[in-house]
């Protein structure tokens, strides 16, 4: 074994995996965790752990791997995160813990993610849950969202005891989780539902079809229903646009339409009833994860799939394990390239897109070379969908209805970036909803943050 190269991860066949859903990458059996695992030079001062936005103790746990205790890993795993079969498998480990790792300096680095995915899988096999706290105090928390943030939030206040309710808006708890990410990245029922059982299995509460702000605002549930602390988790759902012309047109969707009608009501299951338009010919508008995730999608339902981006590949946002499986799968990228009109038919749906060239400039806020428009470029591609992926913002619904709440002027809960804490005495939030759309590992440091400091706020207004 060369102790230079991180153990090759099994996967589907590129040709056999783009007509069906099943999860892409197979993970790790013993004796690969083990072998990987092995790679792991023990470091006395760890950065891995600082990379990781939960702080697991990862030389911790990977040295039970070793020693092929997988029990022993989980438990030390499930100390820091609530999600970690989620984690091991859509983390961007490589910006994160991985980046950091020693091992990297002269060879790949430790492969924590896929690792941490076969620990928590094992335990899911071997059905290995956490255990609720002996002793509950009787104070009322309220969770609004049962997405990553929220999830994390519930499960550190569970464990210190609190009584927990998460709200959740849609019919299915898990927010992005089942929504958003495709089921070839993360099986629902196989990895996500066990997970949030794992979350209930601590004394949770979860209550679906609940729109706070319209069902019930967080006022009433303060002042009428006896909740004494309330955590704001509920992502960023409402999709951006770019504004040009035939954007209206039939054939037109966000991500965030696709992606929910795919994941969350099954679409892409011919047994279920969902309507979904797939296209011969689909466009998908953006760079991110997002983007990859309906690309991919879409392929997958039968379309010649094309990824427009206005950068360049090396500012492509999307983690580059995703954008390897898009072009294995056949999906083209037109890069350097923006779209100036959508073209529509005399029924109004869509025929094809006006896009012109772009080359990259000075950098921008965002530190990334800004692209501007290379003259007299333009050209028409024959399409009959377009997906737009271009992030998301928070829904305003909860901010509006609740009396002392500030927002920003990009419609983001403002909130402490250390605690969650925000205008409104007794109410934090964190994830989405105060950064607008980012990850899920980023989602769940908010929530086990800002848990630790409404355990902080209530212990001392009990005083």
């Amino acid at each position: 074994m060369d102790v230079l190269k991180k153990v090759p991860i099994k996967e589907q066949d590129p040709s056999v995996r783009v007509r069906n859903f099943d999860e892409v990458c197979l993970g790790y059996d013993i004796d690969e965790a083990v072998a990987e695992a092995n790679r792991c030079i023990q470091c006395k001062n760890p950065k891995c752990v600082k990379g990781c936005p939960v702080s697991i103790d990862i030389p911790g746990f990977i040295s039970e791997v070793v020693n092929k205790d997988i029990n022993e890993a989980f438990q030390i795993i499930n100390k820091y995160s609530a999600l970690p079969a989620i984690c091991g498998r859509v983390c961007p480990q490589e910006s994160q813990c991985e980046q950091v790792c020693i091992r990297g300096i002269k060879g790949d680095p430790v492969s924590i993610g896929k690792l941490e995915r076969y620990v928590a899988d094992w335990a899911r096999e071997n059905k290995i849950r956490p255990k609720a706290p002996d002793k509950k105090n009787g104070i009322k928390v309220a969770i609004i969202g049962s997405g990553p943030a929220g999830l994390t939030c519930a499960r550190e206040m569970a464990e210190l005891g609190y009584d927990v309710t998460i709200f959740e808006a849609l019919h299915e708890p898990g927010g992005v989780l089942v929504y958003g990410i495709p089921e070839f990245r993360l099986p629902k029922e196989e990895v996500v539902r066990p997970e949030i059982d794992n979350v209930k299995a601590m004394g949770v509460k979860i209550e679906t079809n609940v729109i706070v702000g319209k069902s019930v605002t967080i006022d009433e549930l303060m002042d009428e229903e006896g909740f004494k602390a309330v955590f704001i988790g509920t992502g960023a759902g409402l999709p951006n646009f770019m504004g040009i012309p035939g954007e209206n047109a039939n054939g037109v969707f966000s991500a965030n339409e696709y992606l929910t009608r795919s994941n969350l009501m099954k679409a892409f299951d011919d047994s279920y009833d969902t309507p979904i338009i797939t296209g011969n010919k689909v466009a998908v508008v953006g760079g991110g994860n997002v983007a990859m995730d309906a690309a991919r999608t879409a392929k997958r339902l039968g379309a010649d799939v094309t990824v427009v981006y206005r950068r360049s590949e090396a500012e492509l946002p999307a983690r580059t394990e995703e954008v390897h499986h898009a072009k294995e799968e056949g999906i083209h990228f037109q890069l350097l390239t923006n779209p100036k009109e959508i073209l529509v038919d005399e029924n109004g749906w869509v025929k094809g897109m006006t896009c012109v060239r772009m080359e990259l400039g000075q950098e921008d806020s965002s530190g990334r070379r800004r692209p501007v428009e290379v003259e007299n470029s333009e050209f028409v591609i024959e399409l009959d969908s377009v997906i737009m992926s271009l992030g998301t913002s928070p829904n305003p619904l909860i901010a509006s209805t609740t009396n002392g709440l500030k927002n920003n002027k990009y419609g983001c809960i403002v909130a402490d970036e250390t605690t969650g804490a925000t205008s409104r005495e007794g109410v934090f939030a964190g994830g989405d909803a105060v950064t607008g759309s980012a990850t899920v590992i980023l989602a769940m440091g908010a929530g086990k943050a800002a848990a630790e400091a409404m355990d902080k706020y209530l212990k001392n207004i009990q005083v």
